[in-house]
């Protein structure tokens, strides 16, 4: 079940961390520094590309303003040039985009699929490990089926990467994992090289409800917050035995035992692993921020987090992001605050504002979601342009997940994960023509042979052959 898993799978109509050469993924724990090397690293190897420019088109660059009649440049996987261009490299794939529009791919801090593929039934469900409270040793990524039609479907709406998280039944999920969406046949393919991992947390009902009907702990938001101050502690003691280790020589035959669900919170501490909390209520927010700073270590970002507008000072003091719904309210008590100008709100305060979608429908059509924030937003006297809303769904994620440095905006040197709209990405009426990954056409609506099918679907859609 995903996040809302108690809701049966019903269908419902911070600034992050960021520090200079900051961690990697496959990177060894520093709280266990006689880890072996991560075997399950990245085995992701860009596609082979040619040089493209794309002409005349209207640019959001998430940089910047909007230009116009812009042209961007892809060279070696990367953005090699933005605006003006000029003439095209001899060997280059020219493309008039004129009457459409080009944007970063798309960004989505909370996704399911893969752990909840489709088809949608019992034997596929496997991203909540609802067995304990603490959870914290088990991987998204382990659960990920690289074969989930749902990810060319998300592709058809320029969505490039995105961050797969275990479900929020327990006070600490387990690590989540940051993919690029492309076809793989284990998940290391699609792996994200550098991406940090992420750690999922649920405050609120949820934990207390899956764990208070067994008649164990928690029960109450109280026993939440004791759950997490209890495993925050036995990460700090873990982590000083490894140092003191370390410090006195590192003798094997003193060596602290190896224990992976206190590794993840101790990489945590160390700023190895970004938090992604779940977190509907201010209150909430506000408490899981001053537990952050009882044991010292950051939220990257709320999920959800309806009621951010009534935290939102503090949220871009403290540089967490919060990743949110442009509609979704009131299916459970904790949600019957939100309001449609949350997203605006946020970020009319200066904080980190993201789109999410933690749904398999609403990941297509993140451009359309955004949307509708700023539609509620301007109801609500706030202005915000286009060159503003795409950051919701671009850079802002990317921040979020720690990866900006390498993707989020079209800006020189940055991967050529590219979008080309049919018109403004923020009509319902534009559909993603052509979406680039790392400079390689991955999608391209018009041509069948560059719409990738995984084996699943293969001789049960028209026209799709074995």
């Amino acid at each position: 079940m995903q996040s809302r898993f108690w809701l049966g799978r019903m269908a419902l109509a911070a600034v992050a961390i960021l520090m200079a050469g900051g961690p990697v993924a496959g990177q060894r724990s520093r709280a266990n520094a006689a880890a072996p090397e991560d075997p399950y690293a990245s085995t992701y190897t860009p596609r082979a590309s040619r040089p493209t420019l794309i002409r005349n088109a209207t640019i959001l660059t998430a940089a910047g303003p909007v230009i116009e009649k812009g042209d961007v440049l892809l060279r070696d996987g990367k953005v090699a040039a933005v605006g003006n261009v000029g003439n095209p490299p001899a060997d280059a794939v020219v493309i008039d985009a004129t009457g459409k529009w080009v944007t970063p791919g798309l960004i989505d801090t909370h996704s399911h699929l893969g752990v909840y593929p489709s088809p949608d039934i019992q034997s596929t469900s496997d991203g909540n490990e609802m067995t304990s409270p603490n959870t914290a040793e088990v991987r998204a990524e382990d659960s990920v089926w690289p074969q989930d039609p749902q990810f060319t479907l998300a592709l058809a709406g320029g969505v490039t990467t995105m961050q797969i998280l275990p479900g929020s039944a327990n006070l600490f999920g387990g690590r989540g994992v940051t993919v690029k969406n492309v076809p793989g046949r284990t998940v290391q393919d699609m792996k994200f090289p550098g991406a940090p991992y992420g750690l999922k947390m649920a405050c609120g009902e949820n934990p207390k409800r899956v764990y208070g009907s067994r008649n164990s702990s928690p029960a109450t938001r109280m026993g939440n917050v004791a759950g997490y101050r209890r495993a925050w502690q036995q990460a700090v003691e873990y982590r000083d035995r490894w140092r003191r280790w370390r410090e006195g020589g590192s003798n094997d035959k003193d060596r602290p035992d190896r224990n992976l669900q206190l590794e993840t919170l101790a990489g945590v501490l160390d700023g190895e692993i970004l938090v992604h909390n779940h977190c509907y209520r201010a209150d909430e927010m506000a408490t899981m921020i001053d537990i952050a700073k009882e044991f010292g270590y950051r939220i990257a970002s709320f999920h959800h987090a309806v009621e951010a507008y009534k935290v939102r000072d503090l949220l871009a003091a403290e540089n967490i992001c919060a990743s949110m719904w442009a509609d979704w309210w009131g299916f459970k008590l904790e949600a019957f605050d939100g309001i449609t100008q949350n997203i605006a709100l946020v970020h009319d305060a200066g904080g980190c504002a993201i789109v999410h979608s933690d749904d398999a429908s609403g990941i297509q059509r993140l451009n359309q979601e955004a949307a509708k924030a700023m539609r509620a937003a301007a109801e609500g006297g706030i202005s915000i342009d286009r060159a503003t809303a795409i950051r919701w769904i671009t850079i802002n994620p990317a921040k979020a997940l720690g990866i900006d440095r390498m993707t989020g905006s079209l800006e020189p040197g940055k991967n050529a994960d590219v979008v080309i709209w049919s018109g403004d990405p923020f009509s319902v009426y534009s559909r993603a023509e052509q979406v680039f990954i790392d400079g390689a056409l991955m999608y391209d609506r018009t041509d069948p042979s560059t719409q990738p099918q995984r084996d699943f679907t293969l001789g049960i859609l028209p026209g799709v052959a074995r």
